[in-house]
């Protein structure tokens, strides 16, 4: 009889020695459960050709070269990805639904004497765990690092962290920096993903203890932060960090110098300033980025661009605040001196 499980738990995921996904990569890029690994039975083309013959030609045809195309696959990853498992070896196997992919790998490890298990309902159970908790009832006490751009609250995080407070990296997570400039480099995850991602760190936290998020708008480049934890930190009271623009400027000089280094990216991302900027103030910007007066140019932003939007912003919160943190500069002995009063605040809040 085939095993099958429909609890994932940490504990859970911990007793298995691997969970591997089967579905096509593309499916496994959009969204997986993290840590899994991806060794398909069908690729993405091999996929849509079986679909196609099931649908335009005949459901045997469709099932024989389909079955024949699993077989290789499955015989490539007991040569490959799985060669050097011993006998002792405990997989959660898991397809979209918990269906034939999933099933076809089974069978091969009953075979071998691998103890496989079947997650029952495949990764559309994972997908439901995940939009439970995130689409439900905030069951989080959030409490907001707030700030000015440039005034270091995602460089904090880590830092708080190693301090023993609970901190969550929304950034991090969703691959953008949070702000017109915020492009990594690298394609951001996609939604489901995100929310995988977000779920798991979530799930490592004591929940009776608060985490500490940075001050987000509901979107992180093309990403939106879910219901129950946006709705949690709508609510949040907020510890604030400030710091002269000056001193802003230089630490987002470092911290965004890999665009502007990129003449041409910077120069794109100015173009996408709002129009409320007079077309000779954003020429003027642009000239300080082909100049490499980026220093400036962060100043100028800080100034004009950014801190009224937060001001405007924090004009519109009703939110209470535990208590504000000043830095005379962003770096790194400033910022953990920052750490510490952050922290204490926190303790003092609880109490």
């Amino acid at each position: 009889m085939i095993r099958r499980t429909t609890d994932l738990s940490p504990e859970a995921r911990a007793g298995f020695d691997a969970i591997i996904d089967v579905r096509s990569p593309a499916e496994f890029a959009e969204d997986h459960i993290p840590g899994a690994i991806n060794l398909p039975v069908l690729d993405d083309a091999e996929r849509a050709e079986v679909g196609t013959i099931y649908v335009q030609q005949s459901k045997f045809l469709a099932r024989r070269i389909g079955a024949a195309k699993v077989a290789r696959n499955i015989a490539a990853h007991l040569d490959g990805a799985l060669k050097d498992r011993d006998g002792s070896f405990r997989p959660l196997i898991h397809c979209w639904r918990g269906g034939q992919r999933s099933g076809a790998m089974v069978a091969v490890m009953e075979q071998i004497g691998w103890p496989a298990t079947v997650l029952d309902g495949g990764y559309m159970t994972w997908r439901r765990t995940v939009q439970a908790v995130l689409y439900g009832e905030a069951a989080w006490s959030v409490i907001l690092l707030d700030g000015g751009t440039g005034s270091g609250k995602t460089a904090l995080l880590p830092r708080l962290a190693e301090r023993g407070v609970q901190a969550i990296d929304l950034e991090g997570l969703a691959e953008h920096r949070g702000s017109l400039f915020g492009a990594t480099g690298r394609p951001q995850p996609s939604q489901k993903l995100f929310e995988s991602r977000l779920f798991e760190a979530l799930g490592t936290l004591d929940p009776t203890r608060p985490v500490v998020v940075e001050a987000e708008s509901s979107r992180i480049g093309a990403r939106t932060i879910p219901p129950a934890l946006w709705s949690a930190m709508g609510r949040a009271p907020v510890i604030e960090l400030t710091a002269p623009v000056e001193a802003r400027a230089r630490f987002s000089a470092r911290i965004y110098a890999d665009i502007a280094s990129d003449v041409a990216a910077l120069d794109t991302a100015l173009g996408r300033l709002p129009p409320h900027h007079s077309k000779e103030t954003i020429a003027g910007w642009k000239a300080m980025a082909r100049e490499g007066r980026t220093v400036e140019l962060a100043a100028a932003l800080v100034e004009e661009h950014y801190d009224p939007a937060y001001r405007r912003m924090s004009a519109r919160r009703d939110r209470p605040v535990i208590g504000r943190v000043e830095m005379t500069e962003v770096a790194d002995a400033d910022l953990d001196r920052a750490a510490d009063a952050v922290a204490a605040l926190i303790s003092i809040a609880k109490t």
